[in-house]
């Protein structure tokens, strides 16, 4: 059982109004295991490497062709004990979209609640392969004008029903609940 829960606001860099999520996580788990929550808190597919810069040093998949210290071997309780108030978290080194996250205070585990979990955040995540965030500013100007010459294309590969505004902090959350056997604090 845990003992503390680290609460976490996540951040995509560069977007304006912000896209961001709030994760309450057990200080047990690990950089490989929040970088899971945040892929699927915030909706990314995860088909690209990533990586976690924390004082300096850059986590990751050490079997990459980069030179990472194991992210499944830094624990939160780890991080934070560390001095570690601010790291970033990047996915996907062609569209290098970074991730602000600030570590909020840690917190008691409270009776009952599901951990790891998305409890708060704002707006959709970009699709994956879209080109970064100068990529989605494109995209959304293109679904904007309904004239546009590329507006029918961008839809159809979007499929349906794409908002950026649209957020769902329970859905965020089943997707959370998918990646990790969660059991009561």
């Amino acid at each position: 059982m845990a003992k503390t829960v680290v609460s976490l606001k996540i951040t995509l860099h560069g977007a304006k109004p912000p896209i961001w999520r709030r994760l309450l996580m057990p200080g047990a788990m690990t950089l490989h295991d929040l970088h899971e929550a945040i892929q699927a808190a915030m909706g990314w597919d995860g088909g690209h490497l990533h990586a976690f810069d924390l004082n300096g040093t850059a986590y990751g998949d050490p079997d990459a062709e980069n030179d990472f210290a194991d992210s499944s071997a830094m624990t939160l309780d780890r991080a934070v004990k560390s001095g570690a108030t601010k790291f970033t978290y990047t996915y996907d080194f062609g569209d290098d979209w970074e991730h602000r996250i600030v570590v909020e205070k840690p917190q008691a585990v409270v009776p009952g609640q599901l951990y790891p979990a998305c409890v708060a955040g704002k707006r959709a995540c970009p699709p994956d392969d879209c080109g970064g965030m100068p990529g989605y500013e494109e995209l959304l100007a293109i679904l904007a004008n309904p004239k546009h010459p590329e507006h029918r294309d961008r839809l159809a590969w979007l499929g349906d029903g794409f908002d950026p505004e649209e957020f769902s902090v329970e859905d965020a959350d089943t997707m959370v609940a998918g990646c990790f056997d969660r059991k009561p604090g």
